[in-house]
């Protein structure tokens, strides 16, 4: 039988369960989104706005090879919520157990040919001209680490599946804190520049997965694997497989994201336009964090109700995840159209990259309010299981949209162009999303 924690997920006002799981989500994203963001203040006036562009190109590297973590994660929590929720605690372990595997097996094999290769995925990604060298230096060290963050971030998804976001929240902030503080010490007190920067973030990854074993060691995990559980699995490696792929696809989307508008942006403006890119993506990261912590909260609600049958429940669940999801998008939206200049100067003095960033901000964050619904939508399609849907969802706004835009609109409009596809991909998504999502709700949630 479940334990009380989840089994409360198919029992509570959804209301009530929504705000429990997001409210430390949010606070969990926030403190790491505060994390990268304050990094990168610290870089950019510790060791110059080069820096930040130089981080900013190196991130999709570590990131997809962290992303496996958090594909295997969320497609395993998927199984996990909804064997829960179904009574079914033994294939609840099994599935834990094969995450712990595949995320070892596969984070580890990827930073081999990382390395090797280092020379030629920094140029690839837009590391050219002056950013080559401190992103070669930054990159080695935080390679190291990434297997780390990749076991980190699987297990903070299944602490979610397992209803325990209190201890997920303290997850996030573990490395967030560790990381700043050895920011501080080992930039500006050691005078270590990028290579400091580098081994306060790899610290912070360890710190981040010492929390969660001990959290899975301690009587907090409702999950207690023994050695047969990491034996893998076909059957719970392929569904695992199917559902985390969509994880996976959107962060391989996003790496390309990244690679395609470094270099483009580089050849529209030089060194400038790409810390301008980088300043706007750290912002992305850190305002979208109640937007997100939403949808991360709805998603094991809706996984468990879903895996109960309890229908109602579910469309109670996406009704209200959207609604307050919207609500802080429109709260993130003024606040960037109001104080976009203020904001940019926080990162930096230059003048060239203070006239330049407050407009673009303004145009990448055009949408925001809207595209609460685009995640959650595809969010739901992952949680309930149904990997086809989920992964042409989730792909549908960075890859099928907003791709073919900034190689199309820079041709015609330079780096305007650019700015503009952000929210044009915003509202072409969500109008799909919101389809197929009503479409859903009809044919199965009634």
């Amino acid at each position: 039988m479940p334990g009380l924690r989840s089994a409360e997920l198919g029992e509570k006002p959804i209301g009530k369960l929504l705000v429990q799981q997001a409210v430390p989500a949010s606070i969990g994203i926030l403190v790491m989104s505060l994390n990268v963001l304050v990094d990168t203040i610290f870089v950019g006036n510790w060791i110059g706005a080069i820096a930040i562009a130089a981080i900013n190109v190196v991130l999709p590297v570590s990131f997809f090879i962290a992303a496996l973590g958090m594909a295997i994660g969320i497609g395993g929590s998927s199984i996990i919520s909804r064997a829960l929720g179904a009574d079914n605690t033994q294939k609840a372990l099994k599935t834990f157990g094969n995450q712990i595997t595949l995320t070892i097996l596969l984070s580890s094999g990827l930073v081999i040919p990382g390395l090797i290769f280092v020379n030629d995925l920094i140029p690839a990604f837009g590391g050219k001209g002056d950013i080559f060298d401190p992103a070669k230096i930054y990159y080695i060290i935080v390679l190291c680490g990434v297997p780390f963050l990749a076991l980190a971030m699987m297990g903070n998804s299944v602490i979610r599946a397992e209803g325990k976001p209190r201890f997920a929240m303290i997850a996030m902030i573990v490395p967030s804190v560790g990381n700043l503080v050895l920011d501080y010490i080992l930039i500006n007190r050691l005078n270590m520049g990028m290579e400091g920067a580098a081994i306060a973030t790899s610290t912070s990854y360890i710190l981040c997965l010492g929390y969660i074993i001990w959290f899975f060691l301690s009587k907090n995990s409702e999950l207690k694997i023994s050695f047969s559980h990491f034996r893998l699995d076909i059957p719970i490696l392929k569904e695992m497989s199917a559902l985390g792929l969509v994880t996976l696809a959107r962060q391989a989307v996003v790496s390309i994201t990244y690679l395609l508008m470094n270099n483009i942006l580089f050849d529209l403006g030089g060194e400038d336009s790409v810390t301008v890119y980088a300043i706007i993506a750290r912002m992305l990261m850190f305002a979208l964090f109640p937007v997100l912590g939403i949808t991360q909260g709805f998603l094991p609600i809706a996984g468990y109700n879903y895996g109960a049958q309890k229908y109602p429940r579910v469309r109670k669940s996406i009704n209200t995840a959207i609604f307050y999801a919207c609500l802080m998008g429109l709260v993130i939206f003024a606040g960037i159209m109001f104080f976009a200049p203020t904001i940019v100067k926080v990162f930096t003095s230059e003048a060239g990259i203070i006239e330049k960033t407050p407009s673009a901000m303004r145009w990448v964050f055009a949408a925001i309010p809207i595209v609460a619904i685009q995640l959650i939508g595809a969010a739901y399609f992952q949680a309930i299981g149904k990997a086809v849907p989920a992964f042409l969802l989730t792909l549908s706004r960075q890859g099928f949209i907003f791709i073919p835009m900034i190689l199309i609109l820079p041709l015609y409009y330079g780096e305007w162009g650019v700015w503009i596809s952000f929210p044009l991909a915003d509202i072409i998504s969500t109008i799909i999303t919101a389809y197929f999502l009503n479409r859903e709700i009809v044919k199965t949630l009634k």
